[in-house]
């Protein structure tokens, strides 16, 4: 008797983000959906039909994953018919303020915190940053900077020290090293950070960034990051 998130958005909307994480089993069922617009829900045998817009949202090269079989060429065709790329945070400099004074005001509420405003020396600070971990990282950053601030105002002081004013991103030479490999230093500091401020706790840690547990999961393999140092694990 559970309603499903499709049968919820008919006649509306329905998001579906991480799409390139979705299970081959999974695939087929969507797939089918947005062909036909029908679907039997979980125990039923009854054919139910939607009018649903879909919007799907992924961090992945789709096109790719098709190519490494790990994405249905038909479902990609069906789903790529609007394809909307958004720049990374660090593109958009000019959303770096409206986003942190947004993230700013929520979070003080939220914690009944009187914090105002951001100096201008701090915004400074988080407009130099290179946002690998993009709106996510900046919302988490906001978040801790309101809950440890002691003022009205959030400084460069209440910022993480590698966004501290003074200590623009230290972009280093390549020398050699593929791209890919030059990003998984500062990709396992944000990780590992993320992973620290939750006591690594695995589902708050992929909320906080923005990505779910399976992908961290992997991301945590690959960057050597699946056991907890010993003082967080006593």
């Amino acid at each position: 008797d559970r309603v499903g998130k499709f049968t919820q958005a008919d006649k509306g909307t329905i998001f579906l983000d991480e799409i390139s994480t979705a299970s081959p089993g999974l695939q087929v069922k969507l797939l089918r959906v947005l062909q036909e617009f029908e679907f039997e829900p979980v125990g039923s045998t009854k054919t139910q039909r939607v009018d649903s817009r879909v919007i799907l949202a992924t961090n992945e090269d789709l096109a790719e994953a098709v190519k490494q079989g790990r994405f249905r060429q038909d479902l990609y065709y069906r789903v790529n018919v609007i394809n909307i790329e958004l720049p990374p945070l660090r593109e958009r400099l000019a959303d770096i303020p409206l986003l942190a004074e947004h993230f700013l005001a929520r979070t003080a509420e939220e914690a009944g915190k009187k914090v105002s405003a951001f100096r201008e020396d701090a915004l400074a600070a988080l407009q130099r940053y290179s946002w690998p971990g993009n709106v996510r990282e900046l919302q988490n950053v906001v978040e801790r900077s309101v809950l440890l601030s002691r003022g009205s105002e959030i400084g460069p002081e209440d910022l993480p020290s590698h966004l501290a004013v003074g200590q623009p991103l230290n972009v280093q030479p390549l020398t050699g090293k593929a791209l890919k490999d030059a990003m998984e230093a500062p990709e396992r500091a944000i990780i590992l950070e993320m992973l620290e401020l939750n006591n690594w706790n695995r589902n708050a840690t992929a909320d906080a960034l923005g990505i779910n547990r399976t992908t961290l999961y992997k991301k945590m393999k690959r960057l050597g990051l699946m056991e907890a140092p010993r003082h967080v694990r006593a």
